[in-house]
C-alpha cells in the first residue's frame, strides 16, 4: 500500500465522525423546519458546552486505559459550591467579592480545586493503592453526589452574583460565551494531547502501559495526572453549569455522564485505551446535542433521545471495533 493511500484511509477513520456530523445536520436541516438557522446552530454549541468540557477529561482517562465515573457528580458538587457560596437565595451565602474582574477567576478556581481534589482521591486509589478504576469512580459517583444532597440538605442555592453569571448572557460573534470557552478548552487540550510528550505517554500508557514502564516513561504518574485532569475539568463543566442555571440544585446535571460517555466513544477513542483523538469528542458532543435538538423541534417524546443515544452508543462501539479490524487488515 501507498503511503498516500495508508494517510487517506487513516484520515477517513480518524474523522469518520465529523462526516456523520455533516450529514446528520444536512439531513436535519432539508427535513426539519426552522432547523437550518443560526439561532439553532448557536443554541447546539451552548448546550454542548457542559457535557464537551466533562467530556475531555472523559476521554483523556479512556485513552490512558482506565474509566472515570465520578465527573458527573463532581461536576455538580463543584456547581452546588459555587452556587452555595455566590448564590443570594436559597441556601446561596451570597458572598461578594468585588468587580466581576475578581469574582469570576476566584468562582472558577474554587469549582476547580473541587473537581481536582475529587480527581487527585481517585488517582491516589487507583495508582497508588492499585484498586480498579471502575470501582474507585464508581464509589466517587455515589459518595460525591451523596455529598451534594448533605451540604445543600436537598435545597438550592439560586440568584448567583451578577458579576458571575454574566459569563453566561455575554455572546461574541453571536454566539454564546459558554461554547467559546468549551471550544478553548478542546483546542487546548488537543494542543497538548497530540504535540506535548504528557499528551502522547497518556496514549503510550494506553496502548501498552507495561512496555512504557520499561521504556522510563512515569506511567503511574501520568494515570494519576490524568485521573487530577478529569476531576478538573468536571469541575470547569460544573461552574459553567452553575452560571447557565444561576445556581444549583441537589440534582442537577443527571445523565451527564451518559452524554459524555457516549461522545467519547463516538468520537472514536477506543475502550481498550490508546486510541482516541479530542476533535473526534467534540464532534461526538455536537452530534449528540444536534440529536436532541432535532427530537425537540420535532416535539417527540423525550425517550426516543434516550434510544437513539443508546443505539448510537452500541453503533459507536460497533464501529470502534471494525475500525481497529481495518487498521490491522489495511495498515
Amino acid at each position: 500500500m501507498t503511503p498516500a493511500r495508508r494517510r487517506t484511509i487513516e484520515f477517513l477513520l480518524d474523522n469518520l465522525v465529523w462526516l456523520m456530523l455533516i450529514t446528520v445536520l444536512v439531513i436535519f436541516s432539508l427535513t426539519i423546519p426552522r432547523y437550518f438557522q443560526f439561532g439553532i446552530f448557536a443554541n447546539i454549541l451552548e448546550q454542548s458546552t457542559y457535557v464537551g468540557v466533562m467530556a475531555i477529561g472523559l476521554a483523556m482517562v479512556i485513552i490512558s486505559g482506565n474509566l472515570d465515573l465520578s465527573v458527573e457528580s463532581t461536576a455538580a458538587l463543584s456547581a452546588m459550591v459555587t452556587g452555595l457560596l455566590f448564590a443570594s437565595s436559597g441556601i446561596g451565602l451570597g458572598i461578594d467579592l468585588g468587580p466581576a474582574i475578581v469574582m469570576i477567576p476566584v468562582s472558577m478556581l474554587i469549582a476547580v480545586a473541587v473537581g481536582t481534589l475529587i480527581g487527585f482521591i481517585n488517582g491516589f486509589f487507583t495508582v497508588k493503592i492499585g484498586m480498579s478504576a471502575f470501582i474507585v469512580t464508581l464509589a466517587s459517583f455515589i459518595w460525591v453526589r451523596g455529598l451534594v444532597v448533605a451540604i445543600s440538605g436537598g435545597r438550592s442555592a439560586q440568584s448567583l452574583a451578577p458579576e458571575i453569571r454574566m459569563i453566561g448572557i455575554e455572546r461574541l460573534f453571536g454566539i454564546p460565551l459558554l461554547a467559546w470557552i468549551s471550544v478553548l478548552c478542546f483546542v487546548i487540550f488537543a494542543f497538548i494531547m497530540a504535540k506535548t510528550p504528557f499528551g502522547r505517554y497518556i496514549t503510550l500508557v494506553g496502548g501498552n502501559e507495561a512496555a512504557t514502564f520499561r521504556a522510563g516513561i512515569p506511567s503511574g504518574r501520568i494515570l494519576w495526572m490524568s485521573f487530577v485532569l478529569a476531576g478538573a475539568l468536571a469541575g470547569l463543566a460544573g461552574w459553567l453549569l452553575a452560571i447557565r442555571t444561576s445556581g444549583a440544585t441537589a440534582n442537577l446535571g443527571v445523565g451527564m455522564l451518559f452524554n459524555a460517555f457516549a461522545a467519547v466513544v463516538i468520537g472514536g477513542v477506543s475502550l481498550k485505551g490508546g486510541i482516541g483523538k479530542l476533535p473526534g469528542v467534540y464532534a461526538g458532543v455536537l452530534l449528540i446535542y444536534s440529536i436532541h435538538t432535532a427530537i425537540n423541534l420535532m416535539r417527540l417524546p423525550a425517550h426516543w433521545t434516550q434510544v437513539i443515544l443508546g443505539l448510537l452508543v452500541l453503533a459507536a462501539v460497533l464501529l470502534d471495533t471494525l475500525k481497529l479490524r481495518l487498521r490491522e487488515r489495511l495498515l
